[in-house]
């Protein structure tokens, strides 16, 4: 199988799971390795979808599902009704969804998934596919997308729109698109080609590792936190197709409003895995300016013995090394708070690990 290398990028490489056990035993005075196959434990893939309103589609994309997958044992698939006001759950549990998370009012995109991912991690998937219920990416391209996490070659899969075929996307989302992509490559420090697909998968390792911690998007903050936690990541090539009826989603509603959320949640989570370095740079560049405006004060000073007519720009100057003196040490502040932070994400992921 082919990942499609030109386009892949994997930042390093993920813990194998080991496929024999070996325990050393005495037999008739001789020492003897016996082999226990771990791979007889029953694999389990479970299929998030969130949804909002998609009761034209949904059920298509439940029954298109391949039930049967080689190396999997039990496909399970969760819908997270969004706070649907039309008939969204009641024809996925026609169409045969195995388990519907229901919210009684809509949260947005970032809190479904995060519910869906916690559902799977409760039911024991050892891998989780997320996928969209509009029906544009085809569900027939599962085994391929999970196959990297089932060969070892990655924990964290993205279906690449971009690397693969695009029926439709509007000029708009395409540019957008692009633009995030670039945008989730400088914060990460990784190379992706679709930062934004709503088609990847992940394996239980990784999904225990990650916290999202915003309340509306979760496409970039999920790919900055597996950079800085050393998940393996890797990207397929995906069909995506063209959107029946207007071609909005309805789990975005304004793409606006979406690029303003998303650069915000870009900015907040790489502040919050790089706080000193974030307010070094921003501390220190301020710092640095009321330098240069005290440099031109202290010259003047030196050649005629006065401050005039250079006070206000004096007075500056100290303003402006006040604040950027007090920006670094904010994010010195920030800084022990990351590595408290970090103890307790360890933490947590000892906990859910456990449970």
């Amino acid at each position: 199988m082919n990942y499609s290398r030109n386009r892949t990028q994997f930042l390093h490489k993920p813990l194998t799971l080991p496929q024999k056990s070996e325990t050393l035993v005495m037999v008739k005075g001789e020492a003897k390795v016996n082999e226990i196959d771990l791979r007889k434990k029953p694999v389990k893939l479970a299929i998030t979808i969130p949804a909002y309103n998609e009761e034209s589609s949904i059920a298509q994309v439940i029954r298109e599902i391949p039930r049967e997958i080689e190396g999997i044992d039990e496909v399970e698939v969760i819908v997270i009704n969004d706070g649907s006001k039309d008939r969204t759950s009641d024809v996925a549990k026609e169409a045969g969804a195995d388990k519907i998370i229901q919210f009684p009012s809509n949260k947005g995109l970032a809190i479904a998934f995060k519910e869906g991912m916690n559902a799977a991690i409760d039911s024991g998937a050892d891998i989780i596919v997320n996928i969209d219920a509009d029906g544009q990416y085809n569900t027939l391209e599962i085994p391929k997308l999970i196959k990297p996490i089932q060969d070892g070659k990655a924990e964290f899969v993205l279906g690449s729109r971009f690397a693969g075929t695009i029926e439709h996307m509007v000029p708009q989302k395409w540019y957008g698109n692009k633009l995030a992509t670039f945008v989730v490559g400088l914060v990460s420090g990784i190379k992706v080609s679709d930062a934004q697909t709503g088609f990847r998968a992940i394996s239980r390792e990784a999904a225990l590792k990650l916290v999202i911690h915003s309340g509306y998007t979760y496409t970039q903050e999920t790919i900055v936190q597996a950079a800085h936690k050393r998940i393996g990541i890797v990207e397929v090539p995906v069909e995506f197709r063209k959107r029946d009826g207007d071609g909005n989603s309805r789990l975005i509603s304004s793409v606006i409003t979406y690029a303003k959320r998303s650069v915000i949640t870009l900015v907040r989570t790489y502040t919050s895995y790089n706080p000193l370095k974030t307010f070094t740079y921003l501390g220190g560049g301020v710092f640095l300016l009321g330098g240069i405006l005290a440099l031109r004060v202290l010259i003047h000073f030196i050649s005629t013995g006065m401050v005039t007519p250079y006070l206000p720009t004096a007075l500056l100057s100290s303003v402006l090394a006040i604040i950027g003196f007090q920006i670094i040490v904010i994010g010195l502040i920030a800084d022990i708070e990351h590595q408290n932070r970090h103890v307790m994400e360890e933490a947590l992921y000892r906990m859910r690990n456990m449970g």
